[in-house]
């Protein structure tokens, strides 16, 4: 029975992933003319239902054939409340995932397979930081939004050094540091150039190591054939982890000419907003608070510095995508409503609701005429992620790999041997 179940499921997925391939390339556009009816499928998340209530009303309108009801949930029980749903039978049949929870919720989301939908068709859809829901198994979720990594930077502390332009690589912004760090006649930093070194008081700390270990050509985590594994440790790239740990603790070590950060400081943002700081990274949905928390700031934004002469681009993100419960009871309805979700126009307005370029390429071909939005859509283009296996977890991890360093502890390989070691440990189940 099980065996004629399973292949039951199997042929109605192929027959729905057909019909979303389809609706993906636009061969079929589904909508007020279609016939008969799909059913109603439910939908979690934690964006407010306000921001995103028109865009699913105009989704609804116009296909007809099926009705989404999306249900709002609180960030912070998001991941307890979906896992208990699940498990009894009880869950919704689709949910925004957070790149944060691919891998915890890997064998509770129904893996796309690639027989049945390509992987060029999903590359070629999507842009790359969208690739963290990848498995060899399959596609676990459909990108919808991509939330870049960005340097922000205050306008009037570079204008009043003659800084023409915000650097654009690391050397660049090295070399920027001793001009643009002040210090009072104590030798007291009382304005920084730039918030890196420690990880407390820095806000995004381990997103922006995480973005840097990229930017070498580490990607932190490998899978092969369902097994996740840390290759923080392996020689994978063109530059050596400890190398770029070091450049990361320099800043913060007082016997170098880039030391510009210590525990004194509060948060990162806050010396940001109280324009005591000429650099700082944040993702690109930051600029409204950023905007409020002081009005009258001077600031803009550039891409994330890059590694001088590297023959790519990248900087960190953060994703959502749009994943479908292998427990839901109407997986077909469930499946063509995610390909048309993702697909234009609800994609364009979830996006917008969440201050977030989107994730398709062709969206992100047609940049807002705004002033942030532009770098904002472009750095999307070459942002990535990685699998991160609990956020609270790696925390602890990143943080431990840097003070460990900064307290003499460990070197700085084997402060990277060690935070390997304990990746390895969450990754194993």
């Amino acid at each position: 029975m099980r065996g004629n179940f399973q292949l039951i499921v199997i042929i109605v997925f192929i027959v729905a992933a057909i019909l979303g391939i389809l609706v993906f390339s636009g061969a079929i556009p589904l909508g007020s003319d279609g016939a008969g009816s799909l059913g109603t499928v439910v939908l979690w998340g934690t964006t407010p239902t306000r921001s995103i209530a028109g865009a699913l009303e105009d989704f609804n309108n116009t296909n007809p054939t099926l009705i989404v009801k999306y249900e709002q949930k609180s960030p912070d029980t998001f991941d307890q409340d979906l896992l208990e749903a699940l498990a009894s039978g009880a869950g919704p049949d689709m949910f925004f995932l957070p790149d944060s929870l691919v891998f915890n919720y890997a064998n509770k989301i129904f893996a796309i397979p690639y027989a049945s939908y390509p992987l060029n068709t999903f590359k070629n859809i999507f842009a790359g930081a969208g690739e963290v829901f990848l498995t060899s198994k399959g596609v676990l979720a459909f990108p919808i939004t991509i939330d870049p990594l960005m340097m922000y930077y205050n306008r009037s502390i570079l204008d009043a050094n003659g800084v023409i332009y915000p650097p654009a690589s690391w050397d660049d912004l090295m070399n920027l540091v001793p001009a643009l760090t002040k210090k009072d006649d104590s030798n007291k930093i009382i304005k920084s150039a730039v918030a890196l070194g420690h990880f407390p008081n820095v806000a995004h700390a381990k997103d922006i190591l995480a973005a840097l270990f990229m930017q070498a050509g580490n990607p932190i985590v490998a899978e092969k054939d369902g097994v996740f594994s840390s290759v923080l440790n392996s020689p994978v790239g063109n530059y050596n982890l400890p190398s770029v740990l070091k450049f990361y603790t320099d800043f913060a070590d007082p016997s170098k000419p880039v030391y510009s950060w210590n525990r004194s400081f509060p948060d990162s943002d806050n010396v940001f907003s109280a324009e005591n700081l000429a650099f700082y990274f944040g993702y690109a949905s930051e600029l409204q608070s950023l905007v409020n928390k002081n009005p009258n700031q001077n600031f803009f934004v550039a891409p994330m510095p890059q590694i001088k002469n590297s023959n790519f681009k990248l900087t960190g993100a953060r994703v959502t995508g749009l994943a479908i419960s292998s427990f839901s009871k109407n997986f077909d309805t469930a499946f063509t409503a995610a390909s048309l979700m993702t697909n234009g126009d609800f994609a364009s307005k979830f996006a917008a609701a969440l201050d977030t370029p989107p994730a398709r390429r062709d969206l992100l071909a047609t940049k807002p005429a705004d002033a942030y939005s532009p770098i904002f859509y472009s750095s999307a283009l070459y942002a990535k992620s990685w699998l991160d296996p609990s956020p609270e977890d790696t925390d602890n991890i990143f943080s431990g790999m840097v003070n460990a360093v900064l307290s003499n502890n460990l070197s700085v390989g084997d402060a990277v041997k060690d935070a390997s070691s304990k990746l390895s440990l969450l990754l194993f189940k």
